[in-house]
């Protein structure tokens, strides 16, 4: 009897641990992913709001789809510090306010793979920065002041 016992705390052990494994798996590597517009120009984001998932960002991808990109979403308006470490594409960062309008464009971030890299940083309060492949914003007439949409997750 008390090796049947034994037998059922290690299985129910074993099941709690392959759950919590997979749990903590998807909230490091599966990100969630919104549809973020521009005018008709849609682009499948996946969604950085931890801020794990902040600081890795982009790093250590080879390439991104035409229409894919990273939006981060920050719990208040504020300035964000960006930077290519590690990041081996380069990117267009665009800083989006609370009511998602375009407040800052940087145009094509070149990837860094030294010591030091530079930062980009916003000059207006952001709450959101989409990154997208370099080049693209320009592509699709993104400008100060454009509007996009997407939904809050």
């Amino acid at each position: 009897m008390l090796r049947i016992t034994r037998v059922r705390i290690g299985l129910a052990a074993a099941g709690l641990l392959a759950v919590a494994g997979l749990a903590g798996y998807f909230m490091i590597f599966h990100r969630a992913k919104t549809k973020v517009c521009f005018k008709e120009v849609c682009f499948e984001a996946e969604i950085a709001k931890t801020g794990i998932a902040q600081a890795k960002g982009l790093m250590f991808r080879k390439s991104l789809g035409e229409r894919e990109g990273m939006l981060f979403v920050f719990k208040n308006e504020g300035f964000h510090s960006f930077w290519m470490k590690n990041t081996l594409i380069p990117l267009d960062i665009i800083f989006l306010d609370k009511n998602k309008k375009v407040v800052q464009i940087i145009k094509a971030a070149q990837p860094c793979q030294s010591e030091k890299c530079p930062s980009y940083r916003n000059q207006q309060p952001s709450q959101y920065v989409l990154e997208i492949n370099a080049g693209t914003a320009d592509k699709i007439g993104l400008a100060i002041g454009s509007e996009i949409s997407f939904l809050d997750n």
